[in-house]
């Protein structure tokens, strides 16, 4: 596979301091019998038998004129991604990258922020940590199987672990696009003391271009004005992933 040795991350002290479309007619709503559709299973049975995309269409309840809300809930936690959907804090930025109505996106956003405040209240849920590049790359690895090229980043508090999730950008990386700015304004916002970027390469090539080694040098020059560590970039295939940081460091 060559996977890279799995080098453990160091946190410092610095007080200064990315699948086809399916094919065929697509069953809506109202061709599923009604035991099958999502609200009455809902009655029926409770939410736990719920798809994430299930749940999602009765959060949003219809559609839009060009797409049935079965559908175009199934295609958005695809093409975004479920982890990224349930950290998401920006619904302009979902909307944008999914081609749904902003309203759609509101809704999303606010349900899940709910059930992060209940969480947090009732259960004092325990994050994820991520101390090498082998756990960024199973907390991110979904992105492995999506069709166009993301960036992501995983914000990390002092003790390794998970605060936050973004999807930085979607489309090919060049320093134009990936400005430090987009990348560190959630560390500020969230508190976080340094990050994982990760990106995927749906071509299936592990090897970084010369625009991914350019983005990487340029983060890691901003992170050190800042006094946030870029740990590490890593690509991400459908199979396997690398690490940039190991190439140029």
């Amino acid at each position: 596979m060559g996977v890279i040795a799995d080098r453990q991350y160091t946190l410092q002290d610095h007080d200064l301091l990315f699948d086809a479309p399916e094919q065929g007619y697509v069953l809506r709503v109202r061709d599923l019998n009604e035991e099958d559709r999502p609200r009455e299973k809902l009655l029926a049975a409770g939410p736990q038998g719920l798809s994430l995309a299930e749940l999602t269409a009765i959060v949003w309840n219809v559609g839009t004129k060009k797409e049935d809300v079965l559908s175009m809930a199934r295609r958005t936690l695809q093409e975004y991604g479920e982890k990224a959907i349930a950290n998401g804090l920006r619904p302009q930025q979902l909307a944008d990258a999914t081609d749904i109505p902003l309203t759609k996106a509101c809704q999303l956003v606010a349900a899940l922020e709910l059930g992060r405040r209940f969480y947090a209240t009732n259960n004092g849920g325990h994050p994820a940590q991520v101390r090498t590049a082998v756990q960024a790359y199973e907390y991110l690895k979904s992105i492995g199987a999506a069709s166009k090229e993301q960036l992501r980043g995983l914000y990390l508090g002092s003790r390794h672990q998970v605060v936050h999730e973004e999807v930085i950008s979607i489309g090919s990386l060049t320093a134009n696009i990936v400005h430090p700015r987009e990348v560190f304004q959630p560390a500020i916002e969230h508190g976080a003391v340094a990050i994982v970027i990760a990106h995927n390469h749906p071509s299936g090539s592990l090897e970084p271009t010369n625009a991914d080694i350019a983005v990487t040098r340029q983060l890691i020059a901003a992170g050190e004005v800042l006094g946030i560590d870029l740990l590490d970039h890593i690509i991400i295939t459908e199979n396997n992933f690398k690490s940039i940081m190991e190439e140029i460091l």
